[in-house]
């Protein structure tokens, strides 16, 4: 039996050797061909380890501080040690996904060039705080693990991410600020045990795909604001228990893909949506507009806004700024201008007076 031991480590580090000579052999036939002095990205390193069976790391015999990338996915890793991350300054792409990981460290905060995080297939039952740390972060894959609840002010911090992807999990809940990553693209929640979703959702205004499908029992409604999410093409809210969708749908004008299959549907009715997303879009839109009561929460107004382009100007003769900006035509509401981004025009959660 310790031999065998002895073989399979062998084995390992013979691999790895491979791996890592095979890494380096490319370097040198890059600089002899090359005839011009080695660029700053010809220093940079892709160090790839996965589906090695390794229950811990071995000793890289290269500068960490030199690699962008590390494929770490598909073994049988328990941890990550604090001592790695801490010293992996220019990293950029961290995969370990398909390990036996239950918490990530807290030195993963010092990565503040790391774009793309994947760390599905796991058992992460919480995220440390100083991943918000990362704030060149795009995509963040945490799907299929344990988690419960995200950090509550994620949503201020990763201000360039792209993709969240944190499908089969145990969410009751997405944080707040989750409604404040104005640069996401794709938002994947489904397959947890999500009661609802964040108020302010019209501050997502480059969100283009958004499934919240599979919530089961748990998910019983949409919040209105879903409605000006205008640069939506993809919405998925089915095998939920969703008996009314929002009115405010109807004014998705971009959105092609509907799919709300598997939900106890009484608002539109099944005979309309058997009919396709035009018919679906036209009877919100109709119903909307037919409405003589909007409750005070989703009172909305259809105005000309502005997209503000950050330029401020502040005025000769009395001191006030100057705003300069593009005119659109959109849905939105004064009643947030003061408090929110300038980007966009918002809608508010109490009466204007």
């Amino acid at each position: 039996m310790y031999a065998l031991d002895q073989f399979q480590l062998l084995h390992q580090d013979h691999q790895m050797t491979m791996k890592m000579d095979h890494m380096t052999t490319r370097k040198r036939e890059t600089k002899k061909t090359s005839p011009s002095p080695p660029r700053e990205e010809d220093k940079v390193h892709v160090v790839d380890l996965h589906g090695m069976s390794l229950d811990s790391l071995p000793k890289l015999s290269l500068d960490l501080a030199i690699i962008s990338k590390l494929n770490l996915s598909n073994n049988n890793l328990q941890n990550i040690p604090e001592s790695l991350t801490a010293r992996l300054l220019n990293l950029e792409m961290l995969d370990v996904h398909s390990n036996q990981l239950r918490s990530l460290p807290n030195s993963i905060g010092c990565l503040s060039k790391l774009k793309v995080l994947n760390v599905s297939g796991n058992f992460i039952q919480s995220l440390p705080a100083t991943i918000e740390n990362c704030r060149a972060l795009e995509e963040l894959n945490l799907n299929f693990n344990m988690l419960s609840k995200l950090p509550d002010t994620i949503g201020f911090e990763l201000i360039k991410l792209k993709k969240l992807a944190v499908n089969s999990n145990k969410l009751v809940c997405l944080p707040r600020s989750t409604s404040h990553m104005m640069t996401l693209m794709v938002l994947d929640v489904r397959l947890n045990c999500l009661r609802s979703l964040p108020d302010d959702l019209e501050n997502l205004v480059n969100l283009e795909t958004l499934n919240v499908s599979q919530n089961f029992r748990y998910l019983e409604s949409l919040p209105y604001s879903i409605g000006l999410l205008l640069s939506l093409v993809e919405l998925d809210v089915s095998y939920n228990n969703i008996k009314t969708l929002p009115d405010s749908i109807g004014c998705l004008q971009k959105l092609q893909k509907l799919s709300v299959e598997g939900n106890p549907l009484i608002s539109p009715p099944q005979e309309v949506v058997e009919q396709g997303l035009h018919v679906v879009k036209e009877y919100m839109c109709n119903k909307m507009n037919s409405s003589h009561h909007i409750p005070t929460k989703k009172r909305w107004w259809m105005v000309k806004c502005g997209t503000f382009n950050g330029e401020m100007k502040r005025s000769e003769h009395k001191g006030f700024h100057k705003l300069h900006y593009q005119p659109m035509n959109g849905l939105a509401s004064p009643g947030f201008m003061g408090r929110l981004s300038p980007l966009r025009l918002f809608s508010p959660r109490r009466s204007l007076s």
